[in-house]
C-alpha cells in the first residue's frame, strides 16, 4: 500500500491572509509544517499543494515537492486535483497551518486502513477532547459527534451534543484537520457538488457525511497549536520559546 502526504496550502486565508509564510523562528508555518511531515518516516513522498507561486518556491527552493493548482473552496478539492498523476493508495492530508502535528496521531490514521479489511471507511480523521467552556464555544473549533463504532455522525461550529441539563459531564470533541482518504474517495468528493449542509457550516468533511460515506474518527491526544488567527502564532511562537 503506497502512503503519501499532502499539505493543502493556500496564501490568501480568509481569517489569516499570508499565515502560512509566517517565520516560526528562522523557518516558515509552511516549511515547518511540511519538514515536520518529511521527518515523520512514515510516507512515500510529501507534497505540498498550493495554487500560490509564493509558497510554491518557499518549499521548492528548500529542496521540497511542491505541485501547483487551480484555486479551490476547499482542501480536500485541491488536494484531489494535486494527485490526479501521482500513484497512490492512502493521501494523508495534513494541514499547512498544523505544524507541530506528533508521528503518532498520524500512525494511527494509517492503522484504520490496515485494519479495514471490507473497505468500509473512505477516509479516518482525528478527534481530541475538549474541556474548556470557551474552547468548546468558539466557532473556530469544529465540533465532532459520533456512534459507537467512533465513525462520524455529525461535524459542526455549533456546540455538539447540547448539553440540555448537565454540562459538566457532557463530553465534546475537537475535530483536527488531519485526514486519511482513500485515493478513490477523494477523486469521488472532487466530483461531488456541496450540498447544504458543508455551505451552512463551510465544514468540508460535511460533503462526504452527506452523500452517504463513512469517516472513522480516531480519538488521539495530539496537542498542539493549529494556526487559524494571528493570537494562533503568538501562542506557537510560545511553545518554541521564541
Amino acid at each position: 500500500m503506497k502512503i503519501i502526504a499532502v499539505i493543502p496550502a493556500r496564501y490568501a486565508a480568509t481569517r489569516f491572509p499570508g499565515k502560512l509564510m509566517q517565520k516560526l523562528g528562522d523557518k516558515t508555518v509552511i516549511r515547518t509544517t511540511y519538514e515536520n511531515v518529511v521527518e515523520t518516516g512514515l510516507f512515500n513522498e510529501v507534497f505540498v499543494a498550493t495554487d500560490s507561486r509564493v509558497i510554491f518556491d518557499e518549499i521548492t527552493k528548500a529542496g521540497g515537492n511542491a505541485v501547483m493548482t487551480g484555486e479551490h473552496e476547499t482542501g480536500s478539492d485541491r488536494i484531489a486535483e494535486a494527485v490526479q498523476q501521482i500513484d497512490c493508495d492512502i493521501v494523508v492530508n495534513v494541514q499547512g497551518d498544523e505544524p507541530f502535528l506528533k508521528t503518532e496521531p498520524l500512525k494511527q490514521l494509517i492503522a484504520v486502513f490496515h485494519d479495514d479489511t471490507e473497505n468500509q471507511v473512505s477516509l479516518a480523521s482525528l478527534k481530541i477532547r475538549l474541556t474548556k467552556k470557551e474552547e468548546i464555544e468558539n466557532a473556530n473549533n469544529v465540533k465532532v459527534i459520533t456512534d459507537k463504532d467512533n465513525f462520524a455522525l455529525y461535524f459542526s461550529r455549533s456546540v455538539i451534543p447540547y448539553a440540555r441539563e448537565n454540562f459538566e459531564t457532557t463530553e465534546y470533541y475537537k475535530h483536527i484537520g488531519v485526514y486519511a482518504f482513500r485515493k478513490s474517495a477523494l477523486r469521488q468528493f472532487a466530483r461531488l457538488p456541496m450540498k447544504p449542509l458543508e455551505i451552512a457550516e463551510k465544514i468540508e468533511c460535511l460533503r462526504y457525511l452527506e452523500y452517504g460515506m463513512k469517516i472513522k474518527m480516531v480519538e488521539t491526544e495530539f496537542i498542539g497549536v493549529g494556526i487559524d488567527v494571528p493570537e494562533d502564532l503568538q501562542e506557537a511562537r510560545r511553545l518554541l520559546g521564541l
